[in-house]
């Protein structure tokens, strides 16, 4: 099994075991899901395309190309507060590429009514899950209501507001201008999406820079809400959290802080999630919640220092050697800490600390 195979499950473990600490109980989705709660939400997926097929019941099946849909499809419309975490395979075809991956992910979701401190605290086990996979990381955060707070003082259109959101994401100056110049946004909302485009740094540092703008009334309650999350964090610990209006997201969907992680090594980024209050309540469903996933098949790519040595004792022996002594020597080896391998003596095609025979004698 290869480093880095070992290093997704390493991560797996230790996430599974963060989460519990905090309260998230295991949540266990069926493989397959009707279509229909797929086709009906494409936009919330990573992919357009969904893996279907016909059960023998004649019900047009998927094989789920998404945890969260089913988590909220499957819980109850109650007044209670569910904390979950998972780990679960799904099935996606990349938006600009052939072929459905089968991709494993782990992730939590906070589903219910959700408060600033709930919210807050999805953010900070966001922030912890990355530190678990590297200790050099970053989380872009974010919150869907400063863009959308500003595009809907200037009355903007569903068309002029989608387009602007999509050159801040791809953080194109000069797209977002011909947007706004095309449809006559008046130059005041122009410059200051062009300054919440270019807003990005750590946390602490661009903030107070936000805050200092002229925001219409619900973007600045976005922003002051997304302080008072990164406020709550600093309670927690010391994180490397940035600032970066660029993560959008869909708004049909996300309705308040939004977050994408990264670590060092790793091409795409790792982790993504936010505050999705409107995907439950468009699915019929009151309350709010927030969550989100890592993605655990990023991680193979990761490669992990190697050890110096393949094992730490070689235990040689000859070929009329009793066995039964062979395995107490190797029992006793493994007492003392450490990795054993034994074999007959001869060449090897492996490396180790040192070597020993039957009797505890080094050897050359």
């Amino acid at each position: 099994m290869s480093a880095q195979t070992l290093s997704a499950e390493r991560v797996e473990r230790a996430l599974r075991e963060l989460y519990r600490r905090f309260g998230y109980r295991q949540y266990k989705v069926s493989q397959f899901e009707e279509y229909d709660l797929y086709a009906q939400n494409r936009s919330f997926l990573a992919g357009e395309r969904i893996l279907s097929f016909t059960d023998t019941d004649g019900r047009l099946m998927a094989m789920k190309p998404d945890v969260t849909l089913s988590i909220i499809r499957n819980t109850r419309d109650d007044d209670r507060v569910r904390k979950l975490w998972y780990t679960e395979n799904v099935y996606r075809a990349p938006r600009n590429g052939d072929g459905f991956r089968e991709i494993l992910q782990t992730g939590l979701e906070c589903v219910g009514p959700t408060d600033l401190y709930a919210t807050a605290e999805v953010v900070m086990l966001a922030a912890e899950s990355l530190a678990a996979i590297r200790e050099d990381y970053v989380l872009d955060l974010s919150h869907v209501g400063i863009l959308t707070g500003v595009l809907a003082a200037a009355d903007a259109s569903e068309e002029t507001s989608r387009d602007v959101l999509r050159a801040v994401e791809e953080k194109n100056l000069h797209a977002l201008t011909a947007v706004c110049r095309r449809d006559g946004l008046p130059e005041t909302t122009a410059e200051l999406l062009r300054t919440l485009c270019r807003l990005s740094g750590p946390a602490e540092a661009a903030l107070p820079e936000l805050l200092a703008l002229s925001l219409p009334e619900d973007a600045r309650k976005a922003a002051e809400e997304l302080r008072d999350i990164t406020a709550l964090l600093s309670a927690f610990g010391s994180y490397r959290v940035n600032l970066d209006l660029s993560v959008t997201n869909d708004t049909d969907y996300y309705n308040g802080v939004v977050f994408r992680g990264f670590v060092d090594g790793a091409a795409a980024g790792v982790l993504s999630g936010g505050r999705y209050d409107n995907l439950v309540n468009r699915m019929g469903k009151t309350g709010g919640a927030a969550g989100f996933a890592v993605y655990l098949s990023e991680l193979e790519y990761l490669a992990e220092d190697a050890p110096a040595y393949d094992v730490d004792t070689l235990l040689l022996y000859d070929e009329n050697d009793d066995p039964a002594r062979v395995a107490a020597a190797v029992k006793a080896l493994l007492a003392e800490g450490g990795s054993v391998r034994a074999q007959k003596r001869g060449v090897t095609a492996f490396s180790f600390r040192r070597a020993v025979d039957l009797d505890g004698r080094e050897v050359v």
